[in-house]
């Protein structure tokens, strides 16, 4: 009987914090409601609009809407370390058709932005993986910048560095 009653205690110490937590919201959190919605609604407008945006610059499955959303989220993985799961994302943006390249040129890309990418502000990082997304050649607009004034007083402009290396060829077997 000592038992039931010390689980019954339990029980009913443990349902008050939750009935605490659930009544009704306060005046001041009533008055946020409306402004976290229409927040709400401009992030959902905004990734619709990246998506259609996605839709028109590329052609091919690296376009369709979910080649971009997974490819991204793999990208932003790979960026933060988190390696695990974002070759489980991986698997899944294969399962669907999209082209692994492309996350490649991505990434290649993003490390190139990697002096104007914030870590404490999460939209810095959002947006330049998108701009890597729709043009996996972009550069970044100082390193462009810094060498226009360069290459305008020289008589030779400097050699434009290819977007991606040579692959190496494969080691011959050593004869013994």
């Amino acid at each position: 009987m000592r038992r039931f009653a010390a689980a019954g205690l339990a029980l009913l110490i443990g349902s008050g914090g939750a009935f605490a937590q659930s009544g009704s919201p306060t005046p001041q959190d009533q008055g946020k409601a409306p402004a976290n919605a229409a927040d709400a609604n401009r992030d959902n407008q905004r990734k619709t609009d990246e998506f259609v945006e996605a839709a028109q610059a590329i052609n091919g499955p690296a376009g369709n809407p979910e080649c971009v959303w997974l490819g991204r989220r793999v990208v932003r993985l790979m960026w933060r370390d988190d390696l695990d799961t974002a070759f489980r994302h991986l698997d899944l943006y294969d399962r669907f058709g999209c082209p692994g390249g492309h996350v490649q040129a991505t990434f290649r890309c993003l490390t190139r932005f990697g002096g104007q990418i914030d870590p404490k502000v999460a939209e810095t990082l959002d947006s330049r993986i998108h701009v890597c997304w729709i043009n996996p050649g972009a550069q970044p607009q100082a390193a462009a910048a810094s060498q226009a004034p360069a290459t305008a007083g020289s008589a030779t402009p400097a050699p434009a560095a290819s977007p991606s290396p040579a692959p190496s060829p494969a080691p011959s077997p050593q004869a013994k």
